[in-house]
C-alpha cells in the first residue's frame, strides 16, 4: 500500500521528491501516513478533500482483496 499511495502523491505534486509514505503496521490494520511540501498540501486533499478521498477510495479498494484495513493520514 505504501507504493500505492506514493504514486498517487508523486503525480499530484509540484515537489515529488519531498513526498514520503510511512507505513505502521498493527496486525490486520495498517496506517500510512503521507507527508508532503506544505505547498502542495492543497493538491493532495483538494476542494473539499475530494483528492484525498479518491486516494483513500483507491487504497481500501486495493487492500480489501488482502482483507487489511487501511488508513491514509496525510501530515
Amino acid at each position: 500500500m505504501k507504493d500505492l499511495v506514493e504514486v498517487i502523491a508523486k503525480a499530484l505534486v509540484d515537489n515529488p521528491d519531498e513526498v514520503k509514505v510511512e507505513e505502521k503496521a498493527d496486525g490486520k490494520n495498517i496506517v500510512v501516513e503521507l507527508h508532503v511540501a506544505p505547498s502542495d498540501m492543497g493538491k493532495v486533499i483538494g476542494k473539499q478533500g475530494r483528492i484525498a478521498k479518491a486516494i483513500r477510495c483507491v487504497v481500501k479498494a486495493a487492500s480489501s482483496k488482502d482483507d487489511l484495513r487501511v488508513d491514509v493520514d496525510i501530515i
